[in-house]
């Protein structure tokens, strides 16, 4: 098993009792762009180990809602307004079963495939996994609602981004500092959902 990687955001993470070191780019975007509000409603996609949703918890305070899925346990003790559901995004009856929860806020979703090494097969899947958890947002979200989520960069990327553009007032790419630099990994913020959705479109297969 490999060892973890270990740097100034591991450690921290360790003496201010957060689970991943993850925690700290969702905690700079938040400061920056104000993603997360009190008591609001969020949906935490790719929640594992749980880290995301101690930062998001805390953001939006016990009036507020977090749900997180993830297709492994997520083991950890939560406030009570905090939920965890292990379920798979792609299941179709995902979506019914969220709307117990919603209408969110803002969804997040930190997602990323189990890799092969190769780049386009990487992705590929990354991008299937970025256009589930979109597909989510626009049917989830209130007008005015937040969407973020990971992706890999690839050829689906840009494409992707034009879409998005159209939907939200403000988008924004970004890399977190606490980003490892080897990574290919990157985030697309958008703020200020133009319209609940209200088409048949759905993730490809």
């Amino acid at each position: 098993m490999s060892q973890p990687f270990r740097d100034h955001y591991f450690h921290r993470a360790k003496k201010e009792r957060y689970l991943t070191r993850s925690v700290y780019k969702l905690q700079e975007i938040q400061k920056k762009y104000k993603l997360l509000r009190r008591g609001s409603r969020v949906l935490d996609l790719g929640a594992f180990p749980g880290s995301w949703m101690q930062f998001i918890g805390e953001a939006t305070g016990p009036k507020g809602r977090v749900v997180g899925v993830d297709l492994k346990e997520v083991e950890h003790s939560f406030p009570p307004h905090v939920t965890t559901m292990q379920r798979d995004v792609l299941e179709p009856g995902l979506e019914e079963e969220l709307r117990r929860f919603g209408p969110f806020d803002a969804v997040v979703s930190d997602m990323a495939p189990s890799t092969s090494g190769v780049k386009v097969a990487d992705s590929a899947r990354s991008a299937l996994l970025f256009e589930t958890a979109l597909h989510l947002a626009r049917r989830l979200l209130v007008p005015r609602g937040h969407f973020l989520g990971k992706i890999f960069q690839g050829s689906e990327f840009h494409a992707l981004l034009r879409e998005i553009k159209g939907e939200f007032d403000f988008v924004k790419v970004i890399k977190p500092d606490a980003t490892r630099k080897s990574s290919k990994e990157i985030y697309i913020l958008a703020m200020r959902f133009k319209h609940p959705f209200q088409g048949s479109r759905k993730p490809r297969e």
